[in-house]
């Protein structure tokens, strides 16, 4: 299997990370052929991220996953802006998704109620977390519950590209997580 995944580097490394895909990213590299993420990207939506955080942030979280189990030897590990190809790839994908497949995403929609500035980052998220799955060309993905939707977007998208343009990208196909959502702590 080839598998891409990808994690935010908003923070500090935490149980609900560890628990909720670290640890099963480390299992995944056994067999597979895992491409991880560090997708800074997506962490520009949050509108609070500064730019020098985020710098730091992203070097600590690779260093967080190589200390919990990551193996770069095996498994490829990289930051999303260091590939041009995965905004190329957005644009691309984004010719073939429709305005009302955006406008249905349950996250967008709650994240959007809970703010007064809404950017438009968050409204194309999803356009570029498939151009980082599709980009790979990869046939699974690791996600949560509340990722489902994302997932069978990228999905859509990658039929919709391949009728248009000739079959290349594969429809990826989720791995559920085994472990419980870990709730919050300061919000339970």
């Amino acid at each position: 299997m080839r598998i891409f995944s990808g994690i935010q580097p908003t923070g500090v490394v935490h149980l609900g990370n560890y628990f909720g895909a670290i640890r099963q990213w480390v299992e995944l590299q056994e067999g597979n052929e895992c491409v991880y993420c560090i997708v800074d990207y997506h962490a520009l939506t949050n509108e609070d991220m500064k730019p020098d955080v985020l710098r730091e942030a992203r070097r600590e979280l690779a260093l967080d996953l190589i200390a919990c189990g990551i193996d770069p030897e095996r498994t490829i590990l990289f930051v999303q802006s260091d590939v041009p190809e995965h905004t190329e790839l957005c644009w691309i994908l984004g010719c073939v998704t429709s305005y009302g497949d955006l406008t249905r995403m349950t996250q967008f929609k709650q994240k959007a109620a809970e703010q007064e500035f809404v950017n438009g980052g968050l409204f194309y998220y999803p356009v570029l977390q498939a151009a980082d799955i599709l980009l790979y060309l990869a046939d699974h993905v690791p996600v949560g519950e509340d990722q489902l939707q994302h997932l069978e977007l990228s999905r859509r998208i990658a039929r919709r590209f391949n009728y248009r343009f000739g079959e290349l990208f594969p429809e990826p196909q989720p791995i559920l997580g085994k472990g419980a959502r870990i709730m919050s702590l300061a919000d339970p």
